[in-house]
């Protein structure tokens, strides 16, 4: 059997497995899913007649991020399999928008959050998250998310009974959501017609879970990774793999490609998406976009389909 194929079906017999009796849904997590996708005409002038270019509004989650989706995928397995309940305190690394997504979903639920994050996430990230009620660890921002990872990994192990560690990075839920949704979303809205299919590789639960569902339907579908052109950047939440620690759920051989994108130009789009497209974005979906247009350009035909991550409310400060 191929890699993918047995990827899924690991992916399947952990959402199939034995489970404990059903537990409450927070009626916000109802909202997840289920977001638009979005023709971006005015950006995308200029391409050829038979090439279009789709972003999924993944802002629209109630948490403003594509991360809802996996948050409560990991929480959920997590409650059903019994590792999470109120006795214990979910603990992960963030960059800011799973961590929202964590606070947002167990607050209902009667379960402490705590989160380790780089001390130079944006204000609002900071603000929303105590206002959710999460405690905050600020780590060092020279160290990045995979500084945020090494403390909490230390304070999970040294305290298991007081701690939940879902580990976004190596936790298969992450990716098995996106497989599940996401991907099965887009595979619908565009009528299976999508060629190719880029994504920023920051977990890589987006990339990874969205890539295998497109290429379990047609194999031809071509699937492009999207990373910051040096380690040294400043868009929130991406990873220059090179130079990353690497996560677990990351599989290379989805990879038809990398697209390499620099801080300025992405900037610049996320500009240009909230003025000509009317999509108040963060720098993440502005990324993505600077991306799918430099795979676009180099087509005759083609439906190239990509992800508005977060809201960019939330880097306003």
């Amino acid at each position: 059997m191929s890699p993918l194929g047995t990827a899924i079906q690991q992916e399947q017999r952990a959402r199939t497995g034995r489970r404990r009796p059903a537990h409450a849904v927070p009626e916000i997590a109802r909202a997840i899913g289920n977001t638009p996708l979005l023709q971006l005409s005015n950006v995308s002038l200029g391409l050829p007649r038979k090439v279009s270019v789709y972003a999924k509004a993944e802002f629209l989650n109630p948490g403003g991020s594509v991360k809802d989706r996996p948050a409560w995928a990991m929480i959920e397995d997590a409650l059903q399999s019994g590792m999470l309940d109120p006795s214990k305190t979910l603990l992960d690394a963030t960059s800011g928008n799973t961590g929202i997504a964590y606070a947002m979903l167990c607050g209902p639920l009667g379960i402490r959050v705590k989160l380790a994050m780089p001390s130079n996430a944006s204000d609002p990230r900071k603000r929303i998250l105590r206002d959710y009620g999460a405690e905050v660890i600020l780590t060092d921002p020279l160290e990045g998310t995979d500084g945020a990872r090494r403390i909490v990994t230390e304070m999970a192990a040294a305290e298991p009974e007081l701690y939940y560690y879902p580990d976004q990075y190596n936790n298969d839920a992450n990716w098995g959501a996106h497989f599940r949704t996401t991907g099965a979303e887009i595979l619908e809205q565009t009528r299976g017609r999508v060629s190719h299919f880029v994504a920023a590789l920051g977990t890589t639960g987006t990339f990874t879970g969205v890539s295998r569902r497109l290429k379990l339907n047609n194999p031809n579908t071509r699937t492009l990774a999207v990373q910051p052109d040096s380690a040294l950047h400043a868009i929130e939440g991406l990873k220059h793999i090179a130079s990353a620690d690497v996560p677990g759920i990351f599989d290379p051989s989805l990879v038809d490609d990398f697209v390499e994108v620099t801080t300025e130009e992405s900037e610049e789009m996320t500009a240009r998406l909230a003025r000509e497209e009317g999509l108040l974005v963060g720098i993440s979906s502005g990324a993505n976009v600077v991306a799918a247009l430099k795979v676009a350009r180099e087509l005759d035909e083609g439906v190239v389909v990509t992800i508005l991550c977060d809201t960019g409310s939330r880097y306003l400060e």
